[in-house]
């Protein structure tokens, strides 16, 4: 493709007919307009797969159901919703046995690969044995997979408490930071998501997500953000506004600090060099806890590490978890010391469904794939390969603002004005359509909703990440 692009540029240019005859012997005489024809319409790769025919009710109908019967604060994506019925590793297929890659994974959440089959046949082994109980009563597979958690995370990080969601576990978070300090403030960085239930919403900070009810006790820091920040990649200016924050603006103690190693909802932002380790001195002076949320990061998306914060060089208190945990099932978990740990027991805390079996037996089963499959491995590889096409797309289309993140964790960020990084919105939406359309789902997101997000599969493949750059590339060639 790299050497089909060379031969079009030049033919384009003037002289190409030169260029091409000088090529013949390594290009077989290719002809100049086949050429641009493969390049508009790159070629998904092979898959070993053909879904059963789908008999269900067609889109239209199902988005009537959706309107009548679902909240109507859901939307969809693209023009014309797709409608998924079917799903195999890094694919996904619609109603009408159309392949697309999936590039998006869920909101980062599939991991192994849709319906894996270590994790299928886990949920359903242990479905067809017992399918609920309650913690109550003894069972191997929520303590098997809490000490197996729990051997992936440092130092005194151990006790593992289960919930359903990545919303239910950074509540809990934050409840039980403010019981072990006895202080209520707690400090989140601007442009984050945490979640959208009473506590979560306030260490939320993007007004896109939070509604106009009773939020304390939180204070939100300016965002570390390299590119779009106050003080660009300089981590320790930042990192004194929460010194400030403390000092100007709590009794000089505090909770806890919350805040994502990469920013998901907020558009695939990265913390600038140095900021994490300098606010984890500044919070400890201050008696406060370090929540890291890795509801998206986690679980070796980042490719480099397993977890995002181990790329910081801290280590936190208490860290969250879901998405990933457990490659599509609803689960969740907040893991930390025993110190901390022993708060809940002033009290009766109890999750009726936090442990259930079948969620943790898909949960241990995700940690076995990726350790079997060497999916960490894997992110780094594909995800540095992803990420550098991506960024030679920045030479060539000036819609592109910035390419960030970390293994397969990856935002390309579109702007209609790269000095002043004025948000391309409408191209944004258009770009995403259009690849669709050609068989490529991305996911946006950002303050602006003008941020791909690139979060597919671990299994995502060489090949996938190329077909992926060739959609967006010919997309953009025709803009």
């Amino acid at each position: 493709m790299v050497m089909r692009r060379a031969l079009i540029s030049a033919a384009k240019a003037g002289g190409g007919r030169r260029f091409i005859a000088s090529q013949a012997a390594a290009t077989a005489k290719v002809d100049v307009k086949s050429l641009e024809n493969d390049v508009i319409s790159p070629k998904m790769p092979a898959f070993d797969y053909s879904p059963p025919p789908y008999t269900g009710p067609s889109a239209a109908e199902i988005l009537k159901k959706r309107k009548e019967f679902l909240s109507p604060s859901m939307f969809t994506f693209y023009n014309h919703p797709l409608n998924v019925v079917d799903g195999r590793m890094q694919y996904l297929y619609d109603d009408k046995g159309r392949r697309y890659l999936d590039a998006f994974g869920g909101i980062a959440t599939v991991c192994c690969g849709h319906c894996h089959p270590d994790v299928v046949e886990a949920i359903v082994n242990q479905t067809q044995r017992l399918q609920h109980s309650t913690i109550l009563y003894l069972n191997p597979a929520v303590a098997d997979f809490a000490e197996a958690l729990a051997s992936k995370l440092p130092g005194d990080l151990k006790v593992v408490f289960f919930t359903n969601s990545g919303t239910e576990a950074n509540e809990l978070a934050l409840m039980m930071a403010r019981l072990y300090t006895g202080c209520q403030d707690i400090i989140s960085l601007r442009n984050a998501y945490h979640g959208n239930a009473a506590g979560t919403m306030g260490a939320t900070a993007q007004c896109n997500w939070k509604f106009n009810v009773t939020q304390s006790g939180v204070h939100h820091a300016m965002n570390p953000d390299p590119y779009r920040g106050l003080f660009g990649a300089d981590g320790e200016m930042y990192a004194k506004d929460v010194q400030d924050i403390i000092q100007f603006g709590t009794s000089g103690h505090v909770a806890a600090f919350i805040c994502e190693a990469i920013q998901g909802v907020g558009g695939i932002v990265e913390l600038a060099p140095g900021y994490l380790s300098s606010v984890y001195d500044i919070v400890k002076n201050a008696g406060g806890l370090f929540i890291a949320d890795e509801v998206q990061a986690g679980f070796a998306r980042t490719g480099s590490h397993f977890w995002g914060f181990e790329s910081h060089g801290v280590v936190p208190d208490i860290v969250t978890m879901a998405k990933g945990i457990g490659n599509g099932i609803p689960l969740g978990a907040v893991v930390t010391t025993p110190e901390i740990a022993s708060v809940l027991t002033r009290r009766s805390y109890f999750n009726t469904f936090g442990g259930n079996p079948v969620c943790t037996s898909a949960g241990h089963a995700v940690l076995k794939v990726i350790e079997k499959e060497k999916l960490q491995e894997n992110a780094h590889i594909v995800g540095t390969h992803l990420k550098n096409r991506l960024t030679a797309l920045m030479d060539k289309y000036d819609v592109i603002g910035d390419v960030r993140g970390r293994g397969l964790m990856l935002g390309v960020e579109l702007v209609t004005d790269r000095e002043k990084k004025t948000p391309a919105k409408a191209e944004t939406i258009h770009v995403m359509d259009q690849m669709k359309e050609m068989g490529v789902l991305v996911g946006k997101g950002g303050f602006y909703g003008n941020v791909f997000r690139i979060t597919p599969p671990l299994c995502f493949t060489k090949e996938d990440a190329d077909f992926l750059v060739d959609v967006m590339d010919s997309v953009m060639e025709k803009m």
